[in-house]
């Protein structure tokens, strides 16, 4: 008679699943809660301690580490000495293993955790039941998630070998097992307050494999770190499947519209960068004055709001053809509208970072690893090096064109007035380059330059930036400052008889 143990955490489908493998002619061993759930289910049990001829320990830290179930399961069934040596000590072969772990990933997000409270669910015997089950794939089957419970008893049920079906368990298990650690060792890390941790260990879970990359003909897919923060936490609502570019678009949009905090704010995103971004008092207002900015680039655009989504401010964004639309909430009457454009995603909820989330950057045989960026930007610590001290209004506008440039692509230059970008400079290899393309957009999209706010995400290496910024009549200047040649740029804005700030920071965007 084949013997299947079974000791999960995550009780769901459990009861179903061993009345499956009873019926299949299993029978069945277990430990503590799980043995006492198939009890009342009305299931003959046998408990490990019975097996092991050792009772559970030490708080039930110690039930399955024992030969009699290691051996049961690590024994080659095609070697004679090995099943040999098992049956001289009595122990029996186990042919299947059902285990998921203790929730330590579960228990460490929670608020307020006493850190003896999580170490108490780093599971020792779990992983140890897998790893081993996992190595011994060519008999035995090891199953770590209930979604799998299906698709084992259709392959007991329909008979054969089933080889490929162990060997891809045991994948599974594998990266299970590696995942959970790599969770411990963050959380270890996070104690002693390690942001880069000498051996950084990273688990993602495919959400979703793509149609095709940056570029068809390119493999991709699309990895999360959680269903319950980021990109993967949004719920869509119609449309095509996400794409590749979406993606990364939907993640500079919302970018862009982080450092507004609770603000009505509106960004408009082509190839990751914006072409109009704005605030408004309502969510229709803040994206027609976004739109204004660039419509013509605003064609297959991604759009994000900070706010809930009315159904004046769908009906505009139906008018346009437009790739996605993120929103923390929507409106039922605005649900309706967009669900009327088939081909529109529409994308619900805040994709929240997890804490102390790492940006991560591939290159050819590494990874680059940073914090995330500044989020929430304020005037904190500005300075004015200028003559002229900006208006209050003016502050208002600088304050604006700062938080809008940490979203562009570097080298960039914003120019706004009164809550939203009216020309973008966005990925330009030389700074006064970046601020001619963003007084060319702004013109070519009608807008009036004089007395408008530049952001600079980074300082003027040369004075040409601020002397043709002051061609187009811009009257005020944000920017980090820093460079060897400050005194010379300050110089040129005093000619010019324009206010200009140094932040302190930078915030570019590679």
């Amino acid at each position: 008679m084949p013997a299947a143990l079974l000791s999960v955490s995550d009780k769901s489908g459990l009861v179903e699943f061993a009345t499956g493998l009873r019926d299949r002619g299993y029978s069945l061993l277990s430990t503590g809660g799980t043995a006492k759930a198939l009890r009342t289910a009305g299931l003959a049990v046998t408990d490990v301690a019975d097996v092991t001829k050792f009772p559970e320990m030490l708080d039930g830290r110690v039930k399955t580490l024992h030969p009699a179930v290691h051996g049961g399961l690590l024994a080659r069934r095609d070697l004679p000495e090995h099943m040999a040596a098992i049956a001289a000590h009595g122990i029996a072969p186990i042919d299947l293993v059902c285990v998921n772990l203790y929730p330590f990933r579960e228990t460490a997000a929670k608020r307020g955790i006493a850190p003896d409270e999580v170490v108490e669910q780093i599971d020792i015997g779990g992983p140890s039941m897998l790893r081993s089950a996992a190595k011994n794939f060519a008999s035995v089957t090891v199953v770590v998630d209930p979604a799998d419970y299906t698709r084992v008893l259709e392959a007991l049920a329909n008979g054969g070998d089933a080889l490929e079906l162990r060997r891809g368990l045991a994948e599974k298990v594998y990266a299970h097992t590696a995942a959970y650690d790599a969770a411990i060792a963050s959380w270890f890390a996070a104690q002693r307050g390690e942001r880069f941790p000498e051996r950084l260990t990273l688990s993602f879970e495919r959400a979703q494999t793509l149609r095709y990359g940056e570029n068809p003909g390119q493999a991709a897919a699309f990895y999360r770190d959680g269903a319950d923060s980021g990109l993967g936490a949004l719920r869509q609502h119609g449309g095509k499947e996400l794409s590749f570019n979406n993606l990364l678009d939907l993640e500079g949009a919302m970018l862009a519209i982080a450092p507004f905090g609770t603000e009505t704010a509106c960004a408009i995103v082509k190839h990751t960068t914006p072409c109009g971004l704005a605030t408004g008092g309502t969510p229709l207002e803040a994206y027609q004055k976004a739109l204004a900015c660039d419509p013509v680039s605003a064609f297959g655009s991604v759009i994000a709001f900070s706010g809930k989504v009315d159904e004046a401010s769908a009906q505009a964004v139906a008018s346009l053809f437009v790739e996605c639309v993120v929103a923390p909430e929507f409106a039922p009457e605005a649900l309706e509208v967009l669900s009327a454009k088939k081909n529109l995603r529409v994308l619900e909820g805040t994709a929240t970072e997890r804490g102390h989330s790492l940006d991560l950057k591939g290159v050819r045989g590494g990874l680059l690893v940073q914090e995330r960026g500044a989020g929430f930007l304020d005037d904190a610590g500005w300075k004015v090096v200028t003559r002229r001290q900006p208006t209050s209004a003016e502050l208002k506008d600088l304050l604006f064109a700062w938080r809008a440039v940490a979203s562009v692509k570097s080298n960039a230059i914003v120019l706004a007035r009164d809550g939203a970008t009216i020309g973008i400079g966005a990925g330009q290899m030389s700074r006064v380059d970046a601020a001619f393309l963003a007084v060319h957009k702004a013109r070519g999209a009608g807008h009036d330059t004089a007395g408008a706010a530049l952001g600079s995400d980074a300082f003027f290496p040369f004075r040409d930036g601020v002397d043709q910024a002051a061609q187009a009549g811009v009257r005020t200047i944000v920017q980090p400052g820093g460079s060897v040649r400050d005194e010379e740029v300050i110089a040129a804005a005093d000619e010019h008889g324009m206010a200009m700030v140094f932040t302190g920071q930078r915030t570019f965007r590679h």
